[in-house]
This record gives C-alpha cells, sequence and structure tokens, in this order.
C-alpha cells in the first residue's frame, strides 16, 4: 500500500503563534510530557513538517513557550510597578501581580524555570530572566539606596524575597493554598519579609 501525502495545508496565517497557543493549551491540560509538534501540527491543522519551519525541535519549542511567558510576567510585574511608593507596597503590588501570574500560568511558570537551567537556553532566555526576576533585585537595590532596607547584596536579598514568593506559588499549585487565600495573604508576607518575625 502506497501512503499517501497528507493533505492538510503547508502553511498557516500565523503558524509560529498558533503552535504555541496549542502547546500552552496543551501543557496546561495534559502536561510537558504531552507536548509534540507533530500532534501540534494535527491541532492547528498543517502538515507534521511545517512546524519545522520554526522549530527545530521540542526543546527549541519549550524554550520559544518559556520566552513567551516571561515576556508577559515582564508586563505583569511592569504594569505592577510604581518607582514613586514606599518600598512596602512597592514590593506588595510586584508580589501580588507575580503571585497572579502564578496562578493563572503554574505549569508555564514551572517550564520557565526549568528552561532557564538548560543547556541550551539562549541568550535571549537570559535576558528575560534578567528583566522579570532580576526587576525585583532592582527594586531592593532601589530601597538600599533610599535608606528602607539594610545593607547587603541585593542579589542576596532578592534570593530571600523570591524563594518566598514561589515557594506560595508552589503551595498553590499543590492545592495546600487556595489563590484567594494566597492573594490576600501577599500583604502580610511582605510586610514579614521586611520586618522580620522578631518581637519589636
Amino acid at each position: 500500500m502506497v501512503d499517501m501525502p497528507e493533505s492538510r495545508p503547508y502553511h498557516h496565517g500565523d503558524l509560529r503563534a498558533a503552535l504555541l497557543a496549542a502547546a500552552e493549551r496543551t501543557l496546561r491540560d495534559k502536561g510537558v510530557g504531552s507536548l509534540s509538534l507533530r500532534e501540534l501540527a494535527r491541532e492547528v491543522g498543517v502538515s507534521h513538517a511545517a512546524p519545522g519551519r520554526h522549530f527545530k525541535d521540542k526543546q527549541a519549542l519549550l524554550n520559544a513557550l518559556a520566552l513567551a511567558g516571561y515576556e508577559r510576567l515582564s508586563r505583569a510585574l511592569g504594569a505592577a510597578e510604581d518607582p514613586a511608593l514606599p518600598l512596602e507596597p512597592r514590593l506588595t503590588a510586584l508580589a501580588r501581580a507575580y503571585l497572579g501570574f502564578a496562578i493563572d500560568n503554574a505549569e508555564l511558570l514551572e517550564l520557565m524555570y526549568a528552561r532557564k537551567h538548560e543547556p541550551d537556553a539562549s541568550e535571549q532566555m537570559a535576558t528575560a530572566v534578567e528583566r522579570t526576576v532580576g526587576s525585583l533585585e532592582r527594586v531592593l537595590a532601589d530601597a538600599q539606596k533610599r535608606g528602607e532596607i539594610i545593607d547587603g547584596d541585593p542579589e542576596e536579598l532578592n534570593l530571600v524575597t523570591g524563594a518566598a514568593l514561589h515557594g506560595m506559588a508552589g503551595f498553590i499549585a499543590a492545592g495546600w493554598l487556595t489563590p484567594q487565600a494566597a492573594l490576600a495573604g501577599v500583604e502580610g508576607l511582605v510586610h514579614h519579609l521586611l520586618n522580620g518575625l522578631k518581637p519589636r
């Protein structure tokens, strides 16, 4: 029996965007293990070879998904950032934006953090991480200049802040904390981060 060529069209209006949207749906519904360029091609209605024009393999697709996630997170943080605010409300707004993104994009956020450590992660990925995760470090460095927090390495202080936020995001993803409770607790979390737990 002779294999007939696929009748699916090779071209698509914006194939790259369609593939990324389909990939994100698959990631959200079924997990990263279910992602396949061939399956995505079938879903968006193009030949199985068509995705190769945009992604050489699954790893390239994962990198592109992570980059798109960092771009959206960057926009969310940028919209929440207000340098004119004192540190506590400024950091609270950023923390709320981060957790809002984490609630809406739990699987994507996990992929973003996984991809940034991959050996083949691009310079674009490093820049994207700096724009998002690094933005909190810049807020802390600015607060040091304004005398709002202690001296020290801003990167180390950012590690503590990031660990608290990402830990809360992990609790939400695991079902240990509802999104509503997490968002309601952001103000208290930031207050404890900035003021510590010792009695005053």
